[in-house]
């Protein structure tokens, strides 16, 4: 597939990675040549500098025979204007943009985006993405990663074990039978930096990060299983009422259980937008990194406290300040994927990675056939591909023991016919209609489509 990548910044440069990894024609564009430079010295992409949303420069990237133009500039209008372009002149078949401000993503306006007004196929909110996976921490405070998949009925729980995890160097294998009801699987260990799919003889150490695949009504028993406790949130301090801050603050004023939440924002303006805004959280105008303007905020006696500033370093020292005055948790946003290996050293909960939550996004739009979800893990070092198995497909009818995984790759979990989610064992038959949730290394991916005959490939 022939793919140009308006866009060379954080976003664009993993779309880049993860495409031409996978021997895909791949053309990175951006104004700042610099950032060209970079994409095509460590990528196996080709680059040129210039505005994207000029017909002459989609013209030297290849429009005229690209399936499609993937817009993730700073700038909405140039990403609108580059779709139009794609469609109006070369005709590009499909085009994602990536849009920030909440007026273009507003629902009473989705007309805008018809192949006769803005040609636009598929729409990304790194926004209301990230304060999704900001919510989703909220919802798990004890992990440092969660997602969904099936529906909902199945969740990937991102583990620290710490020294007092009850179930340290035991084998998985062994630890399947002592839980033989327990609907979960480990499906990834990250040890010393490195992260793996583990054997089933393998054991668990102090200071792994676990990745294991549960049913969503096993999850606080696995988190019990593996040391952690299951609390719920009372109180929510949020440092940054910005757009992101903001749509976290509303949706727990729509929640279902009362949680008192309080915003610190620095910017007046922005202050006055979220108290203008919200009905029953109180916004405080100050420094998030301000001791005092902390402990105003209740930090000290708070459940969690959510630092999602726009800026990496205030978010991180903002964390360590809440926790420093008393809050149980702290979850910090950050961008910067060489700022993560600090969060244990500064004694910080969790982080939310706006970039993975944006690069998942695009990619569940890029995956075709039945793909369903995909889930960037790390520094890209894997995925989580949740696919419906056809009939066709080489693993159809078959016992997971004896399909041919490729190495580095493992099933988390499989559900039946669109109903039941259930651990998947060696003798659990996979069958057309099923759902399955695969956890693969980055290397394996295009293994892991071929088996589910699959083609990253549109047409």
């Amino acid at each position: 597939m022939k793919v140009i990548i308006c866009g060379a910044g954080q976003v664009g440069w993993q779309i880049a990675r993860h495409l031409s990894g996978e021997n895909n024609d791949v053309t990175v564009v951006d104004n700042n040549a610099d950032l060209v430079r970079r994409a095509t010295e460590t990528l196996d992409v080709q680059g040129l500098a210039g505005f994207a949303s000029y017909p002459d420069v989609l013209d030297r990237a290849g429009a005229r025979d690209a399936d499609m133009v993937i817009a993730a500039t700073y700038s909405d209008e140039v990403n609108m204007v580059t779709c139009q372009v794609a469609h109006s002149v070369f005709g590009v078949p499909r085009k994602i943009a990536r849009l920030r401000a909440q007026s273009y993503l507003n629902a009473i306006y989705s007309d805008l985006y018809r192949r006769d007004h803005l040609p636009i196929d598929v729409v990304i909110s790194p926004e209301k993405e990230v304060a999704e996976a900001a919510l989703r921490r909220l919802s798990s405070p004890a992990t440092f990663d969660t997602e969904s998949f099936l529906g909902g009925d199945a969740q990937m729980l991102g583990i620290d074990l710490d020294e007092d995890c009850p179930v340290l160097n035991t084998p998985l294998k062994q630890l399947s039978e002592l839980f033989s009801t327990l609907r979960a699987i480990v499906v990834g260990i990250r040890r010393e930096g490195t992260l793996f799919v583990p054997e089933p003889g393998d054991q668990l150490y102090a200071g792994d990060q676990v990745y294991v695949f549960t049913h969503d009504q096993d999850s606080n028993r696995t988190l019990e299983i593996f040391g952690k406790e299951a609390k719920t949130q009372d109180r929510v301090v949020i440092v940054g009422g910005g757009n992101v801050g903001l749509a976290v603050a509303e949706e727990l004023e729509k929640g279902a259980t009362r949680v008192r939440t309080k915003v610190v924002e620095m910017s007046r303006e922005n202050a006055e937008r979220a108290a203008d805004a919200l009905e029953r959280t109180i916004v405080l105008h100050g420094d998030g990194l301000d001791i005092e303007i902390l402990r105003e905020a209740g930090a000290n006696r708070a459940d969690t406290v959510l630092c999602v500033t726009d800026d990496d370093k205030t978010n991180l020292l903002a964390a360590v300040r809440a926790k420093t005055a008393g809050a149980r948790v702290a979850i910090a946003l950050v961008n910067d994927p060489t700022l993560v290996p600090l969060m244990k050293p500064l004694n910080i909960d969790a982080y939310v990675n706006p970039r993975a939550t944006t690069v998942s996004s695009i990619l569940r739009h890029i995956r075709h056939g039945r793909v369903r979800g995909v889930y960037s893990i790390g520094d890209a070092e894997a995925e989580v591909i949740e696919a419906q198995v056809l009939s066709t497909s080489p693993i159809a009818g078959k016992q997971v023991r004896d399909i041919d995984f490729p190495e580095g790759t493992i099933i988390g979990a499989v559900q039946k016919g669109g109903g039941e989610v259930m651990r998947p064992t060696g003798s659990t038959r996979i069958e057309d209609g099923d759902a399955v949730a695969i956890f693969a290394m980055a290397s394996e991916v295009p293994a892991v489509e071929t088996l589910l005959q699959v083609s990253i490939d549109f047409f």
